[in-house]
């Protein structure tokens, strides 16, 4: 979709993805190499109770989500700003995880573009938020005069 096409207010919702012990441990051991997401004795004994994923992949998955659904397309140029990031409750294997998106701000720019700020809000499979955060990306904006 392009610039125009969205609006203030308007609200999306991602399929489901099913979160893994292994795809926990794979993204843990690559970008958030700790015992809460690598070690299932440890992480056992923690306040957990268990091996937990990252909070910088469960905004990936958040944003993986957002973009599947197809809504930027081809018209999205570059993300721009990521801000009100907040982790609010583990994510645990087996958890099944969806995305609401909400367009909460829209900022026309020159040469045909705009931005459009979007709330990511991940909840798992007994609808509890885990995860917030407000993402903000350069679309085009074909109406707009070229200067």
């Amino acid at each position: 979709m392009q610039y125009q096409e969205f609006h203030i207010g308007q609200i999306f919702r991602t399929k489901s993805l099913q979160v893994t012990s292994e795809n926990i441990k794979e993204f843990a051991s690559e970008f958030d190499p700790q015992y809460m997401h690598l070690d299932e004795k440890k992480a056992g004994e923690g306040r957990f109770g268990g091996i937990i994923a990252s909070g910088i992949q469960t905004l990936a998955i958040s944003f993986k989500l957002w973009v599947e659904t197809g809504s930027y397309g081809e018209d999205v140029i570059a993300g721009t700003a990521m801000n009100n990031i907040r982790f609010l409750k583990p994510v645990y294997p087996g958890d099944e995880l969806y995305t609401i998106v909400e367009v909460i701000d829209l900022q026309e720019k020159r040469n045909q573009t705009g931005i459009v700020t979007v709330t990511l809000s991940t909840y798992n499979d007994k609808e509890e938020k885990v995860f917030v955060g407000d993402l903000s990306v350069l679309v085009k904006n074909e109406n707009r005069i070229q200067e």
